[in-house]
């Protein structure tokens, strides 16, 4: 049974950092390409960031140059290291693993940008 549980979101000012794990298990992580989406309220889920199996990384503009998403296939782990935080990244954030057509989806975790 695949499992994505996310962790490390919480309330962090404007210009503040935090760093998303998102810890898998019951798959073939190395095999999967793996992504970060995040949903505000009121608004889509949008895709953040992803990465491929061979580790290159993509990202939507509005975090380019502030985001950085890596994993670790050792420890079956999928991180996204957030600087320069704004308001507007406010939202859950979720991990999603694809491969083929299996997609699956962590429970999100609540990242809040606010003075």
């Amino acid at each position: 049974q695949v499992q994505l549980v996310e962790s490390g979101g919480g309330l962090v000012q404007p210009g503040g950092s935090l760093r998303l794990s998102c810890a898998a298990s019951g798959m073939a992580f190395s095999m999967y390409e793996m992504s970060w989406y995040r949903q505000a309220p009121g608004k889509e889920r949008e895709l953040v960031a992803s990465i491929t199996r061979g580790r290159s990384g993509s990202y939507a503009d509005s975090v380019k140059g502030r985001f950085t998403i890596s994993r670790d296939n050792a420890k079956n782990t999928l991180y996204l290291q957030m600087n320069s935080l704004k308001p507007e990244d406010t939202a859950v954030y979720y991990c999603k693993a694809s491969f083929g057509r299996n997609n699956y989806w962590g429970q999100g975790t609540q990242v809040t940008v606010s003075s």
